[in-house]
């Protein structure tokens, strides 16, 4: 696992461990006492390992925790909660995928359904609500075969199927979708020719207004781009969510201070992009080059 990935993890499960640690002193028991109420037959040395973050607690182990130091179940509620979202903030895409592609896609849909304000940063691909069908099909047809799935042709069909479905919060009203691409993106060809000439086509309609709730935006090749370097793929949810696209899973933030960071980088980058006019020049360039038109 990527440092990014673990620090971030880890950190994660010591802002946890610390709370753990306080409710136990503010209790009065020290570690032996705990593992004696908690029945652990590994004694203090469990105890300490949990404080110190070098074991993730069990959902079990914790409701054991609060009810030997006398906490409330609301605070034993909110305890739980955030323990699995420190379980669920790093998944590997073998696990995402264990299931199959139709399962992994429906497994994410809320993450769109449910936002107010989405702000995305790709330097490698076209956003997934931005791509059309073939586009669509090509991409989960790659991780498919990238990773060795099970999954048959009717799986990757419902797949292609709910992602295309899902495209369909872009046109509700009450919300905004902002997307910045590195020029780059446009000139990446993994798939057939005639997929991407189609889907640069899509991104100039995008980019020049046929959805309104959709702003989309390219960081140009020759901008000076002093303080805001590339950075991986990441999506921003009303500042509550961060998803960060890495090369063997993504990590979901939702601490605030964290999160804050991604802002700050997204504003950055924003900052260097082209919209409108500007955007649908670029996609144009790439677009002439792909087709022999220029």
């Amino acid at each position: 696992m990527p440092a990014p990935i673990s620090s971030s993890v880890q950190a994660a499960r010591q802002r946890l461990a610390d709370q753990l640690k306080e409710l136990r002193e503010d209790a009065g028991l020290s570690g032996r006492e705990l593992a004696r109420r908690a029945g652990w037959s590994a004694g203090v040395a469990k105890v300490s390992r949990i404080e110190h973050g070098h074991r993730p607690i069990s959902i079990e182990d914790l409701r054991r925790w609060c009810e030997a130091c006398g906490i409330s179940e609301q605070r034993t509620a909110e305890l739980l909660a955030e323990l699995r979202a420190v379980a669920t903030m790093w998944t590997t895409y073998k696990r995402l995928h264990r299931a199959g592609l139709r399962r992994a896609q429906e497994s994410v849909r809320s993450d769109f359904e449910e936002v107010t304000l989405l702000r995305s940063y790709q330097s490698r691909s076209i956003p997934g609500l931005l791509q059309t069908e073939d586009y669509t099909r090509a991409a989960l047809d790659t991780v498919r075969r990238e990773e060795n799935l099970a999954s048959g042709d009717a799986d990757l069909d419902a797949a292609v199927v709910e992602r295309m479905d899902r495209q369909a919060v872009l046109r509700r009203p009450g919300k905004r979708f902002v997307y910045v691409v590195e020029e780059d993106v446009l000139w990446y060809r993994p798939y057939p020719r005639t997929v991407h000439a189609d889907q640069l086509r899509h991104l100039r309609a995008v980019a020049t207004g046929s959805l309104p709730s959709v702003v989309f935006g390219v960081i140009p090749r020759t901008v000076d781009r002093r303080g805001n370097r590339p950075r991986e793929a990441f999506i921003i949810n009303d500042e509550a969510l961060v998803t960060i696209e890495l090369v063997s899973g993504y990590l979901r933030i939702t601490t605030s201070d964290e999160v804050a960071v991604y802002v700050k980088a997204w504003k950055g980058l924003q900052s260097l992009a082209t919209r409108g006019p500007g955007a649908a020049a670029l996609i144009d360039q790439a677009l002439d080059d792909l087709t022999g038109s220029g």
